[in-house]
């Protein structure tokens, strides 16, 4: 490590409730970082709302770094079995530092203490390489939520094999 630098803390806990508007915001931001225009971004601004009922009912983590949130991940149960990761965001000046892959690993972990046995993710195109290298494989598409026309990649990650 260079002289002066010192480790950087990076802190994995629960979400808060009363995050709820601070990582709709953050997954805003973290959307619009693959370019989408400001049309594509309000049509899919309801989708990524997040509400304090959802963070208080299901998993949710966030990532610190250095005293700020730079990431989060949210859980929602399909059934016994599956669960759906419904987001995993990283703040765009964040991407790169291995933060994504922290919050992946740290929800297939929770996903499997939890008790299941797959994992699925609606993923944006554009995510869906990280996605496949964390071990999730396609299998299909999935309308979007929010732009009529437009399917996103189906993945699914063997919780058990994981």
């Amino acid at each position: 490590m260079p002289e002066g630098a010192a480790a950087e803390r990076v802190e994995i806990r629960r979400a808060e409730p009363g995050e709820a508007e601070a990582l709709t915001a953050l997954s805003l931001r973290s959307k619009a970082s693959w370019g989408y225009d400001e049309s594509f971004m309000a049509a899919a601004a309801a989708e990524l709302a997040l509400s304090p009922e959802q963070l208080a009912r299901y998993p949710a983590y966030v990532l610190e770094a250095e005293g700020r949130v730079a990431g989060f991940y949210l859980l929602e149960p399909i059934d016994e079995r599956e669960v759906e990761l419904s987001a995993l965001f990283v703040e765009p000046d964040a991407i790169g530092r291995g933060y994504g892959r922290r919050l992946m690993e740290h929800a297939i972990t929770t996903a499997k203490r939890l008790g299941y046995r797959a994992m699925l993710v609606h993923s944006d195109p554009n995510a869906e390489p990280f996605y496949r290298a964390m071990g999730a494989e396609l299998i299909g598409t999935v309308p979007s939520g929010s732009i009529p026309g437009r399917t996103l990649p189906l993945l699914r990650v063997d919780l058990e094999h994981a």
